[in-house]
């Protein structure tokens, strides 16, 4: 240590912490890192710098090739090379589009140092990410795309959807040879109606309907020619760089399928890029079942293939599979730069804020011109699982499109009802897994019918076998069926979560886990003597259930992000077992699969974003995003009721017939977002404004305190007359205009004040719609909006301070309701203070720990120079003592002040490790002394004495009270913390008592 011993603390427990051996230096490990800086990338470059000129488009379409890009992207560039030179790093990539900055194997010693670098906005690890495949006949016939009243015949015909747009799907390849990506062969002469055309080198170029140009790039490797590129794959690009860095270590072994090169092995993007543009392909059948017609949304629209993602395992065969974050960096710069209107991004990430490299680059690319849509997430249904939070990207929801009705009667006549793709039945003896297992293999891996887990000389030629749901691939275990000599299996949920019609290898039903006791108690009941019976579609009398369902894996909001009052998910779209191209190698040899998941409801809303591009090529990503989410419907519940939870479904069900006739838009601008990220820490130069001020065609609001106001700024489509209405259950809403007209291109400013009624629930989520219905030119219109309020019943300050051994503080609240609440104390906790002194560029670190049932602890550092610049990180450690060590970094501060705190509510491990970083000294000099007070609120913490007066708080609605707080009896030169409770509100404030030394 660097000369560090506990000093005397504020009472008899400050021996609890103890120096420790120093580990490592405090917040940063070594590792791979994403560097980003704070000057505007150029797709949102406006102009200041240096005298170079402004690169940001005025028309919303962004030009990589311009002079103006050119040589201010060369600025970026010598910033990068000169910022990882002044701490001895070599960049490994460059960003400079979508996002600025550099990616970088780093010392954590760099790493920190960088992340102090005024120019630097973030200094974050290149993680790996994961797809979000769980695990149509034809879903554009659910969505009314067919027929002569359908979306296609309407708005220019199936043939022309998407013509002249790309779409760029950022994923794991392509398989080119599938019919659904057949297009015309590139040559060095432009054909076709926009031109396309191939250079030697495998540079393509196409015109695009907005008149802009694609110039993209078709790289060959392992198994990919240029002749594998076509007017339907414009663009294949593929980013193996820390992949292959992996492998060569020897930490990841590629799959036997993966190829290096933009060809896909797995399947997820072939299938991805179908869905989103795949050609028409008639007459498709799969393992018997006839499908009939498998189309794209925009199938006139080519795709521009980004690989970043790779299929990989363990040298111990793990799952090892993910996209690394610098190669989704680059990924997004190339898209920009090339020319794509459309990105999806079938890809997990962000699930609690926007401040991601990731998001940040998208913002850059929606400031480009590009609409995104994004998967939702599959951890459903879980609250607050949602991912991809920004404003900026529309993030999709998962629902059902069609039943694969599997009918089960077991021996004793019971109906269940399932999923199945299978077209034969079978009946036989029912035997549990569990019954027929191989001898040596473990519970689970007979339960869950792993592979060779069951004993070929206890199946019967006619057995069904009951398998749970679990661990490996729903279609391994029927497989382990088939090789045991089984005839049939049921696929048992566990828990709540999908259905899946997946093509097994013995006729299979997969029921839900409801009927997961009525199957194993009629197997103990009947015994050796249990039958069952498996029958294709539903043959019970049972209701088939309802479509279009919010899937079950589906994530959820709220989203965590921008304190919960930025709506999410936006909008739900096809997402379960959605059949569309795969790769072969990796699908029992199938063209074709059917596939789950929300990365399958993403490029449906992809897809559909390029056909109106095609047809609207001059509207904005927002405008493109406004228009799907207002003129989007309800899904439904399972029993046929209309589902109205915005957090399941955002604005609803995509609805294509209406999407192109919105009658109004509501659109963010990329001010507004950068103003966000300001507000979420990241320093973008732009003020920081409030998410509830995002104009988006959404409302939410997480602290709902005697009302609460949203401003929406909408722009007409055509002339009309409107009026505003409102069904949210425990609000009365005003508007500063309840009826208004508009003519074409107008703007219209609507205020919206919602205010909690007699019916509100306090502490609970109120959901509801708010509806904008027109008479237009263009027919009735009906612009929906989903809104989420949280009423709180007070609003009480977050902290107040005090001072003296006896003494007393005012606090005024306001309040939400007519109640009477008790006031009581939490604590108050006196600080544990070591004092110590660390030099620039060491560090000291103690261990901590917790005391039983502690509702929060608190560390605060004190420099006593308070022109030094000290850090502060904290670690959970998994013994009380932390002689194992510490895990992960829970909190940490590092401003460019003096002192620095960090706060752990709930706190969870025994004790935790902290690090005082000395970043710099001050005008005192070297070393910088310190204080570090430990505060611990838990049961035992209760010192001195602490009185309110009034001890219980008459609230009125929007009316002001105020209390005292009064303390006694603490000791002298010392620090104390505890927290007022309001009832059982869940409101607190933080009480910190500050008491002079003896004179």
């Amino acid at each position: 240590m660097a000369g560090t011993s506990p000093a005397t603390a504020s009472n008899a427990s400050k021996d609890k912490i103890t120096p420790i051996e120093k580990v490592k230096p405090a917040s940063f490990e070594d590792g791979d890192y994403i560097v980003l800086l704070k000057q505007p990338a150029a797709a949102s470059y406006t102009g200041g710098t240096n005298g170079f000129a402004a690169t940001r488009s005025a028309s919303g379409e962004f030009n990589a090739r311009s002079t103006a890009a050119t040589q201010y992207r060369g600025y970026l560039r010598t910033q990068h090379r000169s910022l990882a030179r002044s701490v001895g790093a070599k960049i490994a990539s460059q960003y400079t589009i979508a996002s600025n900055g550099f990616s970088a194997t780093l010392t954590g010693t760099q790493a920190s140092q960088l992340s102090k670098d005024s120019s630097v906005m973030a200094v974050v690890p290149n993680d790996k990410r994961e797809l979000l495949d769980y695990d149509s006949d034809n879903t554009a016939k659910f969505l009314d795309m067919v027929g002569r009243k359908g979306a296609w015949n309407q708005n220019g015909g199936k043939s022309d959807a998407g013509d002249g747009v790309v779409v760029g799907v950022i994923d794991t390849g392509i398989w080119p040879e599938s019919e659904s990506f057949q297009g015309a062969a590139l040559t060095a002469a432009a054909s076709g109606s926009w031109g396309a055309h191939i250079d030697p080198l495998g540079n393509t170029t196409m015109r695009k309907a907005d008149g802009g140009t694609f110039n993209g790039r078709c790289e060959t490797g392992e198994d990919f020619e240029l002749s594998d590129c076509s007017t339907k794959i414009i663009g294949a690009r593929y980013y193996p760089d820390t992949f292959q860095a992996y492998v060569d270590a020897g930490y990841i072994v590629p799959n036997e399928a993966e190829f290096s090169s933009p060809r896909d092995g797995g399947g997820h993007g072939s299938h991805t890029a179908s869905t989103a543009a795949g050609d028409s392909v008639k007459g498709v059948s799969v393992e018997g079942v006839d499908f009939g017609e498998v189309v794209g949304m925009a199938p006139a629209a080519s795709i521009a293939a980004y690989k970043v993602c790779w299929e990989a395992t363990t040298p111990g065969g793990a799952d090892a599979s993910g996209c690394y974050g610098d190669a989704l960096l680059s990924a997004i710069d190339d898209a920009v730069r090339d020319g794509v209107d459309v990105i999806n991004y079938s890809i997990g990430g962000a699930p609690t804020d926007t401040l991601d490299p990731v998001e940040v680059a998208f913002a850059g690319a929606a400031d480009a011109g590009v609409f995104v849509a994004a998967s939702a997430g599959n951890s459903g249904p879980t609250a607050s699982s949602v991912d991809h939070h920004s404003p900026w990207l529309t993030t999709v929801a998962a629902s059902t499109y069609r039943n694969f009705d599997g009918t089960v009667v077991l021996g004793d006549g019971t109906e269940l009802l399932g999923v199945s793709s299978s077209t034969t039945g079978v009946s036989g003896s029912l035997v549990a897994s569990t019954d027929v297992g191989l001898d040596g293999q473990s519970e689970q891996a007979v339960a869950e019918c792993w592979d060779g887990s069951l004993d070929p000389e206890k199946v019967a030629a006619d057995d069904i076998v009951v398998c749970d749901r679990g661990t490996v691939a729903r279609v391994e275990k029927s497989a382990t069926v088939l090789a045991a000599g089984g005839a049939g299996m049921l696929l048992m949920n566990t828990s709540a979560n999908s259905l899946d019609a997946d093509f097994h290898s013995v006729p299979t039903v997969h029921l839900q886990d409801t009927d997961y006791n009525a199957v194993y108690d009629y197997l103990a009941d009947a015994g050796d003597g249990a039958t069952a019976e498996i029958i294709p579609g539903n043959q019970t009398d049972l209701e088939s259930p309802a479509v279009p369902v919010i899937s079950g894996f589906s994530s959820r909001g709220p989203a965590l992000a921008n304190n919960m009052d930025i709506l999410k998910p936006d909008i739900a779209a096809p997402g379960s077992n959605v059949l569309a191209a795969v790769a072969p190698p990796s699908n029992s040899d199938r063209d074709y699969d059917l596939y789950s998941g929300t990365s399958m409801s993403s490029p449906h809303i992809a897809g559909l974003g390029a056909f109106i591009m095609g047809e609207h090529p001059n509207w904005s990503p927002m405008a493109v995003k406004s228009a799907m989410m207002t003129t989007a419907q309800n899904t439904k519940n399972d029993d046929g009721s209309a589902n109205r939870d915005v957090f399941a479904q955002g604005s609803g069900e995509v609805t294509p017939t209406s999407m192109f006739s919105p009658g109004l838009f509501v659109t963010s601008t990329p001010r507004q977002w950068y103003g966000l990220l300001t507000a979420n820490g990241y320093d973008t130069g732009v003020r920081a404004i409030d998410a509830k001020r995002v104009n988006l065609p959404s409302m939410a609001d997480s602290t709902v305190l005697q009302s609460t106001t949203f401003v929406r700024w909408i722009s007409a489509q055509t002339a009309g007359t409107w009026k505003v209405k409102s069904a949210i259950k425990g609000f009365d809403v005003d508007v500063n205009r309840s009826v208004f007209k508009t003519k074409r291109g107008q703007k219209r400013k609507l205020v919206l004040t919602f205010t909690p009624n007699a019916d509100a629930t306090y502490g609970e989520w109120a959901q509801g719609y708010v509806n904008v219905v027109g008479r237009t030119k263009l027919g009735r219109k009906v612009v929906r909006m989903p809104v989420a309020l949280k009423p709180l019943e007070v609003d009480a300050p977050a902290s107040v301070e005090g001072t003296g051994t006896d003494g007393s503080v005012d606090v005024t609240v306001t309040g939400g309701v007519n109640d009477e609440i008790p006031l009581t104390m939490e604590g108050l906790a006196g600080a544990d203070t070591v004092s110590g002194a660390v030099a620039p560029n060491d560090y000291d670190g103690y261990c901590v720990p917790v005391a039983e049932g502690s509702s929060l602890i608190r560390f605060d550092l004190d420099a006593l120079d308070d022109t030094a610049d000290l850090d502060l990180s904290v670690y959970a450690a998994p013994e009380a003592d932390c002689s194992t060590g510490y895990g992960s970094l829970v909190g940490s501060s590092a401003t460019a002040s003096a002192d620095e705190s960090v706060t752990v509510e709930a706190p969870d491990s025994p004790a935790y490790v902290v690090f005082i970083d000395g970043y710099s000294a001050g005008d005192l000099g070297s070393p910088m002394d310190y204080d570090l007070n430990v505060y611990d609120v838990n049961p035992a913490s209760s010192e001195g004495a602490v009185t309110f007066t009034p001890s219980t708080l008459s609230l009125s609605p929007r009316e002001e009270t105020t209390f005292t707080t009064e303390w006694s009896g603490l000791d002298a030169d010392s620090q104390y913390l505890g927290f007022i409770r309001y009832g059982d509100t869940g409101v607190s404030t933080m009480l910190t008592v500050t008491t002079p030394a003896v004179p």
